[in-house]
């Protein structure tokens, strides 16, 4: 797997060198745009709006617009200038139990891999982490952005989660209104969640559209008819919300033995 970002992992005057890699794959399928009569392959061409000429990547720089037709140019070089040793480094600020991390600041995840050598401090900040059940909270630049990030130990390694910060999370469009509850309908869900709570095994869900996606291009590409999925699914039209909820423990119930018979 290719490495996504180098660093150095520094915890107080103890540097860690490592590096990032994906943690996750992109499997879905992804289309082509086609031109309706051709069938051929719709293509994007670079070109610069002063003389229409096409350009490549070497021809291409970085320019900020600082006024309506004004740049300012900012090269590679420039770049690294304002970049401090501190800037190159995943410098921990500070510890916290990942409780109080909300989840909504999670943005993408890295294994952290450590360089040879490195081996002995990295799994001293590992088992520490584990130990103390704590993460770290640090930062780095990757690209042109300054990354807020967790480290975050597991029994196999560290990962390094980056995260939105506080001013990228939108407000909440409508508050949730506060309702009173009727104790019954309470109990009859507490009862729902009982019935639906198992031990979760990611490795027991797939992305079961993907797979029905796969199977209508085999049929279109076996020249045959894409067929109209089966549900399954109960009917949902139920506007009482104790009758939908005593539907819904009697239905958990059974699936519930269904899955322990």
């Amino acid at each position: 797997m290719a490495v996504a970002h180098k660093g150095s992992i520094s915890m107080g005057l103890v540097l860690i060198p490592i590096n990032l890699h994906r943690a996750t794959l992109d499997k879905d399928i992804h289309f082509n745009q086609l031109e309706k009569e051709s069938k051929a392959r719709i293509k994007y061409k670079k070109y610069c709006s002063h003389c229409g000429k096409e350009v490549g990547p070497q021809d291409i720089i970085k320019g900020y617009e600082y006024e309506k037709g004004k740049y300012v140019i900012m090269t590679e070089d420039d770049l690294e200038k304002i970049k401090t040793k501190r800037d190159k480094t995943i410098h921990i600020i500070q510890f916290c139990k990942i409780s109080e991390v909300n989840l909504i600041y999670f943005e993408k995840d890295y294994y952290a891999i450590a360089e040879a050598g490195a081996e002995k401090a990295y799994e001293l900040l590992r088992q520490t982490l584990l130990k103390e059940k704590k993460v770290a909270i640090a930062k780095t630049v990757m690209g042109q952005n300054e990354k807020l990030l967790v480290l975050y130990p597991t029994k196999e390694g560290i990962i390094v989660k980056t995260l939105f910060y506080y001013d990228e999370i939108a407000e909440i469009p409508k508050k949730i209104p506060k309702l009173k509850l009727d104790e019954n309908e309470m109990q009859m869900a507490k009862m729902l969640v009982e019935n639906m709570t198992k031990v979760f095994h990611p490795e027991e869900f797939r992305d079961e559209y993907q797979a029905r996606l796969r199977e209508a291009i085999m049929r279109k590409i076996q020249g045959k008819e894409v067929v109209t999925a089966d549900s399954d699914e109960t009917s949902n039209n139920v506007i009482d919300l104790m009758e939908a909820l005593q539907r819904s423990v009697k239905l958990s119930k059974q699936n519930s033995e269904s899955e322990t018979a």
